[in-house]
């Protein structure tokens, strides 16, 4: 049954559309015709702006919210993705913060859930430095953090500030901890997309004393376009406990050392792997 979408303008079309289409994942050009109850020639009009935005991608016969190995999801998508498994590894992560210490966090949103979890007040005095907006409007108000917003060239597909400004900034900063998350993780590396965010991620992981990356179980086993640093440059890899067999060893004989999060719902606990 198609919506009134053919009564809508266009702006409020494409935003509708690109509603659905984060809500789904992806989308076929015909499915968006009917739903809407436009032609196909306005529909891949719409796509095109929504594209343009850096909303969604287009593939032949449709479009698409989720990552590739050359684009990462807008985040709007990675928000509502994996919620459950972000939260295990974030719990594990918060263990590792103690009042009086200076932690970075990255623009991720696995780094995100330890944000939302600092706002219970619990582990104060804090410092948190970040290039997150979604993580800055989290904390800007909260009592015993002292809040430290990295500047730069504002990324609407990120919500994040990016860019030599950012990666200067960071460089002049020395933290206990770096909290970060990647795009892939293969082979004894972690990997990214984007070389603009590799850029940042990189000088995160130099102005720390200690290195902590958050992965759920779906970035394992995957490469995407630039490599970041070998794995050996974290103390520790989190990840959910919807990791394969198979993805672990490849973290074992890469002698990685990773904890394995349960997820709410499974045993209690979490596991550990190669030291």
């Amino acid at each position: 049954m198609s919506s009134s979408g053919g009564q809508q303008g266009p702006a409020a079309r494409q935003a509708a559309m690109a509603e659905r289409v984060l809500a789904d994942g992806s989308a076929t050009a015909a499915e968006l015709a009917e739903r809407f109850g436009v032609s196909l020639m306005t529909i891949h009009r719409d796509l095109d702006e929504l594209e343009r935005q850096g909303i969604v991608r287009k593939f032949r016969g449709g479009v698409t919210a989720q990552p590739s190995g050359v684009f990462e999801s807008n985040v709007q998508y990675r928000l509502k993705t994996m919620r459950a498994e972000k939260a295990a590894v974030a719990e594990r992560a918060l263990r590792m913060v103690e009042p009086g210490m200076a932690i970075l966090l990255d623009d991720s949103t696995s780094t995100l859930e330890i944000a939302r979890r600092l706002r219970t007040g619990e582990v104060t005095p804090l410092t948190v430095v970040t290039n997150f907006l979604e993580a800055i409007n989290l904390l800007a108000d909260q009592r015993g953090i002292h809040l430290m917003a990295l500047g730069g060239d504002y990324d609407p597909l990120h919500s994040s500030f990016l860019g030599v400004s950012c990666v200067e900034a960071v460089e002049q900063l020395r933290v206990d901890v770096c909290f970060a998350s990647t795009s892939a993780v293969h082979g004894g590396y972690a990997y990214h997309q984007e070389q603009h965010i590799v850029s940042v991620k990189r000088a995160m992981l130099d102005a720390a004393a200690r290195n902590v990356l958050l992965i759920d179980h779906t970035k394992l086993g995957r490469v995407a376009l630039h490599r970041v640093v070998p794995l050996s440059r974290f103390d520790t890899v989190l990840v959910d406990d919807g990791a394969s067999a198979e993805a672990l060893r490849d973290l074992d004989e890469h002698k990685v050392r990773y904890e394995v999060c349960a997820t709410k719902g499974s045993h209690d606990g979490y596991g550990t792997g190669a030291t």
